[in-house]
Parts: structure tokens; sequence; C-alpha cells
């Protein structure tokens, strides 16, 4: 893999700045931020004023912690622009949740919010690897979703050069690939499996491919999975994290000098971790739930968000700014099995670690009886299709769950191209406990 360290000169001097700096900008900036909300949106007055706390309370930054959680729920609670802080005129763009699973959140920018967007975008670009005057496959999906024009807009914002392909349509994604020779992709990770399955069909070495670098989020996914891609491609696999609520992605990315966790670009975005069950704030280094409060939001300020992802904080090392381990999991996707609590990044990191298993996988939740059982339905590799071979797998996969996740679950191994394939973001768990 090349070598694409950015040179110093190249950073934007807040990323290489004393924490003492970082800090002090922080507090003016979340001063600021926090009585923007309570000036103008009508569900943080009265939040706050119910808990008896004033933006004046905010004397430094240790005082955030005085205030309220704000809860998925409160933006569906507040469909469609309750949550907004500025009037009609000054939204410069909507974006919003599928819905799915309740109403839609909707999340609302101002043209100051898309430009900081774009900058944080940029940075996090530039911190995986790529520069002015790259190609960049953007595969992420164009819409409501932040994905697509998130990171379309920060690659131009970098100066480079966005193919804006979005999801879907493998075997032209792979054509564009091969034709254009981008230098990076952006994308899901579980998607990318499916592009390096296109490259084989194709009867194309993915490591002929010009990518340098790909730089996956909108899941989590494990350094099992990092390995894979990375030696199928001869490329750098790098992580990306955002939320919607927050911004989008590049709230947080990992640099590619390190990537051993990713710097949150905490000039824009305050990180804490708490204890999930009580909420209290716990100390960098320990596991939590990540919050994130926003500093410079304008169009919908976000004051203490419950991201409900599983994290810890840490110093900064490539840059001053501190590091979030990669996502473990949510603590609202974590399945209690018989007692056991489980995350689909553990099953990917034992499966990935079995020979003879491609690296598709669906977890299905079942009633067993009166008991919650769970069957990892995945696939065999091309070389190691006969009933023996997957027999052997699927005894191997349920020994090292057993032994390295300590639950008891079923393994079925189907031959390849039968395991479920993700279009976007994967659904790694079905439940259909309460089905008969």
């Amino acid at each position: 893999m090349k070598d694409l360290s950015p040179k110093k000169s190249d950073l934007d001097p807040i990323e290489i700045a004393s924490r003492d700096e970082i800090s002090a900008l922080q507090l003016q900036r979340m001063q600021w931020s926090v009585r923007h909300a309570y000036d103008n949106v009508a569900m943080y007055k009265k939040r706050f004023d119910d808990a008896g706390v004033h933006p004046d309370d905010l004397k430094e930054l240790k005082d955030l912690a005085k205030f309220p959680f704000t809860h998925k729920n409160d933006l569906r609670d507040n469909y469609p622009f309750g949550m907004s802080a500025v009037p009609r005129a000054q939204m410069a763009r909507v974006h919003a949740s599928s819905g799915t699973t309740g109403k839609a959140t909707v999340v609302v920018y101002t043209k100051h919010d898309i430009d900081v967007w774009a900058d944080t975008l940029a940075r996090s670009l530039r911190a995986s690897g790529l520069r002015a005057g790259d190609m960049v496959h953007n595969a992420y999906g164009y819409g409501l979703f932040t994905g697509g024009l998130g990171a379309h807009y920060g690659i131009e914002k970098l100066g480079a050069t966005v193919v804006p392909m979005g999801g879907g349509q493998t075997e032209k994604q792979i054509g564009l690939i091969t034709d254009f020779q981008p230098n990076g992709i952006m994308v899901t990770p579980s998607y990318m499996l499916n592009i390096l399955e296109g490259f084989h069909k194709a009867g194309i070495d993915p490591r002929s491919s010009s990518l340098d670098v790909g730089i996956f989020g909108a899941e989590p996914w494990t350094n099992a999975m990092r390995k894979e891609v990375e030696d199928a491609f001869d490329m750098h696999a790098v992580d990306i994290y955002g939320l919607s609520e927050i911004m989008g992605p590049g709230v947080a990315n990992e640099c590619v000098e390190t990537k051993d966790g990713l710097h949150v670009w905490e000039d824009h975005y305050y990180p804490e971790i708490i204890n999930p069950v009580t909420g209290d704030v716990v100390e960098d280094g320990d596991e939590g739930e990540l919050v994130f409060t926003t500093l410079t939001k304008e169009g919908m300020p976000m004051i203490r968000y419950r991201t409900r992802d599983l994290t810890r904080l840490l110093p900064g090392t490539a840059r001053s700014m501190r590091r979030m381990e990669k996502i473990t999991g949510r603590s609202d996707d974590m399945i209690i099995l018989r007692g056991v609590n489980v995350f689909p990044t553990q099953i990917e990191e034992q499966l990935l670690g079995t020979e003879g298993l491609a690296p598709y996988f669906q977890i299905e939740l079942f009633k067993s009886g009166h008991m919650d059982a769970m069957r990892v339905i995945t696939e065999a590799t091309p070389v190691a299709a006969d009933g023996a071979s997957k027999s052997a797998a699927a005894t191997a996969l349920t020994k090292r769950i057993k032994d390295m996740v300590g639950v008891t679950t079923e393994v079925i191994v189907g031959d390849p191209g039968t395991a479920p394939r993700s279009q976007g973001k994967a659904v790694r768990v079905v439940d259909n406990r309460d089905k008969g």
C-alpha cells in the first residue's frame, strides 16, 4: 500500500493545536450553541427550565453535564421542523431518515452549516490520505440520506473530482472504477464486499484496481473486515463516522498514518461518554454511550444528543483532538441472548476468522420452545462449497462463537451467493421471535 500520510503543512491549524487552545475554543462555541438552542427552540427552553438550568450556568466545559439529554424521539415528537432554530427562509437543505421504524427524523441546515459540513468532510478525506486533484468514487446513497450529498460536497471542497455513482448497480460500479481509475472510494463496508465480489465475478483482480484508499462508514465494522478489504485490494481501509442528527458523515475520521481510532473534529462537535444506564459522564478511556453537542450548527443545534453508539474516548495521536474507538455496536442493537450481550460485530469477527466462509451473513433470532435462540446464516467460499467443507466450517464457526462470544448458536452455511447481500446499510439482524 502507498504511504498516504499528509504533511503537517496540509493540516488545519486547529488539528494540531494544544489542548488548552482547543478547550478554549470549545467553551466559547458551546456557550453560543446552548444559548442559540435555548433562545430559538421551544423544546430546549422548556427542557432547560424544567431541569432548572440556564445557558448562563455554562461557565466551563464540565458544566455541560448539568444540562438534559436530547433523544431521537425528540426529533420525531417535533416532526417536521419543531427542532429548527431558524426560520424557513434560512433553511438551505433538509435531510431525513427513512422513517421505516416510525416517523422520520428531520434535520435542517443553513448555508453556514453546509459549509462547515463540507469543511469537516474535506478534513476527513485528507486524514484518509486523499488530496486535491484525486478522483473519488462516491457510492453512498444520494437523496434524503446524508451520506451521498455529504460526501459529494466534501470531495469537491477538498479539490478532488467526484464520481457521483450512488448505491446499487454493482456491475456498473465495477465498470466505472475500472474505466475512470479513481484514487478513492466512499461506501458502506458491507456494500464494499459486494463490489469485491463483483470484481471476482468479472474476472478482474481487485489488486489491479486504481484504488488507494476506501473510506467506510454508516455502519459498524471490524478490524477483521479491514484486513479482508485491505488484503483483497491492496489499499488502505479507513473508518469515517457521522450521524444526521449531528451533521452527517465527517464528524470523526481515522488518520491513514495510524488507523488507531477516529479523531473527533472537536472544534465543531463536542463528545462525551456516559454510562448508558445512569446517564453519568464517565472518564476518558472508559467505555459507554457516545453523546454529542454541536458547537457551530445554526439550523438545528443538538445539545447532549444520545447517539446509542458504544465506544470510548482516548487521547489524540496523529491529531491533537481526542479519538473515539471504532464503534463496537449500538446499545439499541445489542442482542441479549440468555443473559449474554451480543453485538453483530462480534459475530462478524468470528466469521471472518473461520476458513471456508465468505464475509456475508445475517443473524436470525427465533423462539426454540420458550427460549430465545439465534442462528447465523452465511455461505461458503467457492473453493469450500462441497458438503463436507460446509459442515466443517459450520462446526468451526459454532465453536468460535461459543468460545469467544459465549453463546450457543445454530450456523447455516449455504452455497456461494445465497447469503443476503446489502445495497447500502446491511440488515444484520432479523428478529422473528414474535412470529409463530
